[in-house]
């Protein structure tokens, strides 16, 4: 099946580059100027891949990634100019998953496109039973956690918040997308439990969980593997 993959760039000269080469290997693509209409496409049709500009009119590309991971995890890569290094730090950190600065080559454009769908369908496989982190492996099936060969006890709760995490690697969640996901309820502000239950995991899985190897901490959005 054809891949999706939309385009959201300012330029239209480079929309336009990128389009002509991502058709030449027979992706289907779509373009966006500025991430207001790229996140009102994003609703509307699946997509797999996203290409994103960082400096754009009305909604630039790092607060449209903050919008886009609150509930999708599609590959993102970020099209950045060199003076953008900073803006391309912290949007790595918020859940992009590779960069690309300008100019760039069509070879060099594809190959990362196609590492990320790649890596993408392995890691969303179903069929996927074990998920590593480092030395923290899940056994899906068994429901079974552990550490360095050692057996970890979690409550059910702990367990589907860790297995949230590790499914989504490098994805960002807030507190309310994993209390909505965990419990499928709606999130009342103020309510401590999820953080409470991080603690608790941390305590059973980190060598040291005021500096956490696995559940990561961004400050201002939420927590992620």
């Amino acid at each position: 099946m054809r891949k999706n993959i939309l385009v959201v760039d300012d330029d239209k000269d480079i929309r336009e580059l990128i389009a002509i080469y991502l058709k030449a290997e027979n992706f289907n693509v779509d373009k966006a100027s500025n991430g207001e209409d790229a996140l009102n496409l994003i609703k509307e049709k699946n997509y797999d891949l996203v290409l994103l500009d960082i400096m754009m009119p009305k909604v630039d590309g790092l607060q449209t990634l903050i919008e886009l991971r609150k509930n999708y995890n599609m590959p993102v890569i970020f099209i950045t100019a060199k003076s953008e290094e900073i803006d391309m730090i912290k949007g790595l950190t918020l859940g992009a998953d590779d960069y690309i600065s300008k100019p760039f080559s069509s070879m060099e454009l594809i190959a990362r496109v196609k590492s990320q769908l790649r890596r993408y369908t392995v890691f969303n496989n179903p069929d996927k039973s074990i998920i590593t982190v480092g030395d923290l492996v899940l056994e899906v099936d068994m429901r079974r956690v552990s550490v360095s060969g050692r057996e970890i006890n979690l409550t059910p709760t702990e367990y589907k918040i860790l297995e949230l995490l590790c499914k989504n690697k490098n994805m960002v969640f807030s507190v309310e997308q994993i209390y909505e996901k965990i419990w499928r309820n709606k999130y009342a502000v103020g309510d401590t439990s999820i953080m409470v239950h991080i603690t608790k995991l941390r305590q059973k899985i980190e060598k040291d969980p005021k500096n956490p190897e696995y559940i990561k901490t961004v400050w201002g959005v939420g927590y992620k593997v």
